[in-house]
């Protein structure tokens, strides 16, 4: 199961509190104050790693809790600091605040971590009380409580290309037959109901990552189908891969299409609209029209965006495509992408 938005509450261990005690030890007749400290809370860790997929591991586990810290001990023993909490996220997981607006770390690199909550402050034992008026403190200090907040995790897929379209375009079957990928295809709308990864081999010990997205129809920036949930995992792709089906059994026409895919992606995000792309034609296994592969072909020279034509079911076309991809994802540099909510809008 993808699981790509969930909730937590993080919550740092308690310090442990300071001791009091006296040391009664033979041939001391005045011992004194011996009370040890207590020990620091353990802390809640994010950190990224590419053995994760999804935030699946946290659909459940909703309250994260470090160690609480080992109150002190006679002799001035200190007590024993709090284990802290390391937990593993998928890479370019963004953490943010309750209210889903202010981010407090993106994670994008193997090992990141991001201190969520820390934990306590031990309290002190009596001996640090001891004074020449106060020389037998009956008191220490209490432990301090960790900090406790409730976080919102988003993930945001990273891969290098992303595959835009309508449902149905041929984004699955180009990803499996390009890839070691396999998602679920179908002759029905809607057949991709989660984002799927692919590793392309370009060659000469190369590869790329793609990414296919959940099919776009028009309004998916408003929340219209599943485009809204899921076009923020290509706002850290390199390269937009814009897939028209160009058959006439679905009844659209291809230009517009093509029009409605780009105002969309506009309308979510407007730096989407400067990224690099390719407009691919699919499923020209399929054309009976060759006017309809025309005319998008020309509206892709028009607007100066290379354009390809393929059939993943025959396999016409893919290694032209794979070629393409991997020269415009090699000599582009990953976007920066400052991990703000580009979009203005909460999360879901």
């Amino acid at each position: 199961m993808f699981l790509d938005e969930v909730t937590v509450t993080v919550s740092g261990g308690k310090g442990g509190a300071g001791c009091i005690a006296f040391r009664r030890e033979k041939f001391i007749p005045r011992g004194g104050p011996a009370g040890g400290d207590g020990g620091r809370g353990g802390d809640v860790i994010f950190r990224a790693t590419t053995a994760e997929n999804t935030l699946l591991r946290y659909r459940y586990r909703r309250s994260l809790a470090a160690e609480n810290g080992r109150p002190g001990e006679g002799s001035e023993r200190t007590g024993r600091s709090g284990e802290s909490l390391v937990c593993p996220v998928p890479l370019g997981t963004q953490v943010f605040d309750e209210d889903g607006v202010h981010l407090l770390a993106d994670l994008v690199d193997e090992g990141q971590t991001f201190c969520a909550a820390r934990g306590g402050r031990g309290g002190k034992g009596n001996a640090h009380f001891k004074t020449a008026t106060r020389q037998a403190p009956r008191f220490a200090q209490p432990g301090e409580p960790g900090e406790r907040r409730v976080l919102r995790l988003v993930l945001k897929l990273l891969a290098d290309v992303g595959l835009v379209g309508y449902p149905n375009a041929g984004k699955s079957t180009l990803v499996s037959r390009i890839s070691a990928a396999r998602p679920e295809i179908g002759d029905y709308p809607f057949t991709t109901l989660v984002p799927n990864l692919g590793v392309v081999d370009a060659g000469d010990d190369r590869s790329f990552v793609v990414a296919d997205i959940p099919g776009l129809i028009e309004g998916a920036h408003r929340g219209r189908g599943l485009g809204d949930r899921f076009l923020r995992h290509i706002e850290r792709c390199r390269v937009l891969a814009l897939l028209v089906d160009v058959s006439s059994h679905e009844g659209r026409d291809p230009v517009e299409d093509l029009a409605t895919i780009e105002r969309e992606l506009a309308l979510y995000d407007e730096r989407l609209a400067a990224r690099p792309r390719i407009v691919v034609a699919t499923k020209t296994d399929a054309l009976d029209e060759p006017e309809r592969l025309a005319r998008l072909e020309r509206e892709a020279a028009r607007k100066s965006v290379p354009f390809l034509a393929i059939s993943a079911v025959r396999g016409e076309g893919l290694r032209e495509l794979v070629g393409r991809l991997a020269r415009i994802v090699f000599e582009t540099p990953r976007t920066a992408d400052p991990g703000d909510n580009h979009s203005g809008r909460e999360p879901r």
